[in-house]
């Protein structure tokens, strides 16, 4: 992993990691059970053509779990794994060829419990000091790969709250993909970002049904 210094945009957010807690992240379901599984996302930050961004992925929509959602690269831990780090840079190098030597990371979220399919998921914070152009390598997880300006993730003409069938509600961001950001990964999203001080005042009454998974 490159050591480098962070770009002051992303400061407010490194700061504020020591103090957030579970249920800032997670209010429902904040601490997993003894028995989850453990895995590990890496949440992504880079300065690209249109500001500061984030590393996103589009699930496979052939997946058992989670297809066609929008997601950070990961996947549960491997035996051979030392820690959460070592799981969130092992996966995003097999899924979109990202290598850790490329990745600054400053720092991780509380664990957090995952219900469908009992996850302990560490949430890995990194800096991409110098970015680049990814492709899915394992097309059997990642259908698509891109990068979500933060200011356009941020703008309140692109947010709303998200229902599934099963009656659950979230917060839902419109990115560049069929589908909208929406489950763990915006909920992580959105409340980090708002403790960050990065949130603008949306309308969150504005109500729209998850899309169908083509």
């Amino acid at each position: 992993m490159t050591q480098t210094t962070l770009p002051a945009w992303l400061l407010p957010l490194a700061e504020l990691l020591e103090s957030v807690e579970p249920e800032h992240l997670a209010p429902r379901f904040p601490s997993p059970p003894e028995d989850a599984r453990q895995a590990a996302v890496l949440m992504l930050f880079a300065d690209g053509s249109k500001g500061p961004d984030l590393l996103l992925t589009l699930r496979a929509s052939t997946l058992r779990a989670h297809a066609g959602q929008i997601a950070f690269p990961g996947g549960s831990s491997d035996p051979g794994d030392s820690d959460a780090v070592e799981t969130a840079l092992r996966e995003a190098e097999e899924e979109v060829g990202l290598a850790p030597a490329e990745v600054h990371i400053f720092g991780q979220l509380p664990t957090l419990w995952l219900p469908p399919n009992n996850f302990a998921v560490t949430t890995v914070l990194g800096y991409w000091p110098q970015p680049r152009d990814l492709l899915p390598v394992d097309i059997g997880e990642v259908a698509a790969v891109f990068r979500a300006p933060i200011a356009d993730l941020m703008d309140p003409t692109n947010r709303y709250t998200i229902v599934h069938p099963s009656g659950w509600r979230g917060p839902a961001f419109t990115v560049d993909s069929d589908m909208p950001l929406w489950g763990f990964t915006a909920g992580v999203v959105s409340r980090l970002f708002a403790r960050a001080g990065w949130e603008r005042e949306w309308d969150d009454s504005i109500i729209r049904p998850l899309p169908a998974i083509g």
